[in-house]
């Protein structure tokens, strides 16, 4: 998207992560804990990916976008598909959304990547509405 900003990655944290798993020092119980509100955004507002479970192995993991933000009110903590995400940007001022991987199979779910969209002040001009006497 055009207007991200203050992206933030944590791949590094998924690798060392990962081989505390791989190593057995953390166990698969600890990072397969997705909560079935999760699971659920996944299967309905999820993003399917190319990228194979490094848990199980067994499925595509499938990316989801949670949104928050003061200006979003009622909307603020939901999941919303890359679509609502573009309109999103063009109408509030700002807002961070937070991209989290899960494994529909397992339930391992880490977060991915977080940033800010919004118009940034910048305001679009608002169509007045016309009146009956005009």
């Amino acid at each position: 998207m055009r207007t991200q900003r203050q992206v933030v990655d944590y791949a590094l944290q998924r690798r060392s992560l990962l081989a505390e798993v791989y190593s057995g020092r953390v166990g698969t119980s600890e990072v397969c804990d997705a909560n079935p509100y999760l699971l659920r955004a996944a299967k309905f507002h999820g993003k399917p990916t190319d990228v194979t479970c490094p848990v199980c192995r067994k499925e595509h993991l499938t990316q989801v976008s949670w949104v928050y933000g003061d200006e979003l009110k009622h909307a603020s903590g939901s999941a919303r598909a890359e679509e609502e995400l573009a309109k999103m940007a063009t109408v509030f001022e700002e807002f961070t959304v937070y991209t989290v991987e899960v494994c529909r199979t397992c339930s391992w779910n880490h977060l991915v990547q977080s940033y800010v969209l919004g118009t940034g002040g910048v305001r679009t001009p608002k169509t007045r509405r016309r009146t009956a006497a005009e």
